[in-house]
């Protein structure tokens, strides 16, 4: 992935080193190998509703005690932390330019840079839980040793894999300030259980056809795509797939058990959103696909 070309977002809070409520260190759920995957079945790329999770994530451990340290804010100056910076200012680019097309305007997320264990307003998350977007505070939480977990356990290396990783999350905000998030947290509460799972499916679908969209404008206006990148975004996206997830924890496949789409779902919403690069596209749930 090209990253001459973007600019680097300044929307940052970086907390890393800043003890559990930063991250940092202890306290939170501590899972073996399985127990792990399970968890990041139900939050990486945003899987589920973090509210869903973060509850069970503050019973593990002791509370948080809050760091009194500054919060550094801006482009942090480490190679990872610039590169996230990239990817985050190039979603601002493109959906401000989506935004103002249909005369509204973007208001960006923020992302915050924790390591170990964060409070956020959906709750005190582990890193267990790997990436995840709160709408209570319309932030993005990312431990960044994730991105180490994403090329080794999950075998789905490369910058744009990481790239989708933190475009998905944005996803999730796209959502919530367009309402949608709202509207189908409605149509859950008065739901069954397998009709809150295919909802909440069609949500991950759609923030995965959103990066697909991020994708799509920003090659178009500033070229980062280079050879082999796609590749790496779908192999992320079939990576974190629950068939894919639920072959490695559980031998079988449970498809009513799904809460993010199948690793075929993913790729396909994802190639969707970037073949066409528009909004409309990405109407998952009116899609029987």
């Amino acid at each position: 992935m090209r990253t001459d070309r973007s600019r680097r977002s300044e929307n940052i809070e970086d907390l890393r080193g800043r003890g559990p409520a930063g991250g940092g260190g202890g306290g939170g759920m501590r899972f073996g190998i399985v127990g792990t995957l399970i968890a990041l079945v139900a939050a990486y790329f945003l899987g589920i509703d973090p509210r869903m999770i973060l509850g069970l994530m503050q019973a593990g451990g002791p509370p948080a005690v809050q760091s009194t340290a500054p919060v550094a804010t801006g482009t942090p100056t480490d190679e990872a932390g610039k590169f996230v910076a990239v990817v985050l200012g190039d979603t601002e680019e493109t959906w401000g330019e989506i935004f103002r097309a249909n005369g509204a305007q973007y208001p960006p997320p923020t992302l915050r840079l924790f390591s170990g264990r964060v409070q956020s307003g959906c709750g005190i998350a582990d890193s267990g839980a790997g990436p995840f977007y709160c709408p209570a505070d319309q932030k993005v939480y990312i431990d960044l040793d994730f991105y180490r977990e994403l090329e080794t356990r999950f075998k789905a290396p490369g910058d744009f894999a990481k790239a989708y990783v933190l475009a998905h999350e944005v996803g999730h905000h796209v959502q919530t300030v367009t309402g949608t998030s709202d509207r189908v947290r409605a149509a859950q509460a008065r739901a069954s259980e397998p009709e809150r799972n295919r909802l909440q499916v069609m949500m991950e679908l759609q923030a995965d056809c959103y990066a697909g969209i991020w994708a799509h404008h920003a090659n178009r206006s500033r070229q980062i795509l280079e050879r082999g990148d796609l590749e790496e975004a779908l192999g992320a996206a079939a990576a974190v797939g629950d068939d894919t997830i639920q072959k490695q924890t559980q031998g079988h496949v449970v498809p009513e058990s799904f809460t993010h789409g199948s690793a075929q779902q993913r790729m396909s919403w994802f190639k969707r959103g970037f073949e066409s690069g528009q909004l409309a596209s990405c109407d998952t749930f009116s899609s029987r696909g």
